[in-house]
């Protein structure tokens, strides 16, 4: 049965997964930052290979961390920046 619900967060400067158990009680956290580029002032770049590498690892680490098997996650909330777009 599963136990523990999931979040995963993708911000302006890093992504995050945190696992909540039933109570709500923090079972895990893990965040890798990523490189901000800077074409021109006022704008900001993120590589989208190393987005998903990064969604990657901390899904792994955070998982890990908790000791539980993908099968114990009965949910995943997921934010993003809103104002990203990969072209």
């Amino acid at each position: 049965m599963a136990k523990y619900i999931a979040a995963l967060d993708q911000g302006t400067t890093s992504t995050r997964r945190i696992i909540f158990d039933h109570d709500g009680t923090v079972v895990s956290v893990a965040q890798k930052e990523h490189n901000q580029i800077y074409p021109q002032p006022g704008w900001v770049e993120h590589n989208p290979i190393e987005i998903w590498d990064r969604t990657q690892e901390v899904i792994r680490e955070a998982t890990a961390k908790a000791d539980v098997l993908p099968g114990d996650i009965a949910a995943v909330g997921i934010t993003n920046q809103r104002e990203t777009a990969v072209v």
